[in-house]
């Protein structure tokens, strides 16, 4: 008796969902606006991975640029 394994689909990452995960790592205090767009690296899956590269790179980022780049100029109310 054989058993076919099937491996997962890899998640195809957008740029807003990359700029979501940005800016949730950063509200959380994980990373900072400061540091380079590699650094999501860490907290998104290997096999993933060459899916963000690819998006940015469409999206002409390089993975040098500051993660504050990526999320672009947030909006702040006033209290």
């Amino acid at each position: 008796m054989s058993v076919n394994i099937v491996s997962p689909t890899p998640v195809q990452y957008s740029l807003d969902v990359i700029k979501e995960e940005a800016r949730r790592l950063v509200l959380k205090g994980v990373i900072s606006r400061q540091q380079p767009i590699y650094t999501l690296c860490q907290y998104i899956p290997a096999r993933e991975w060459a899916w963000v590269e690819s998006e940015l790179e469409k999206s002409n980022f390089l993975l040098r640029d500051r993660i504050g780049d990526l999320m672009g100029q947030e909006e702040w109310e006033n209290d």
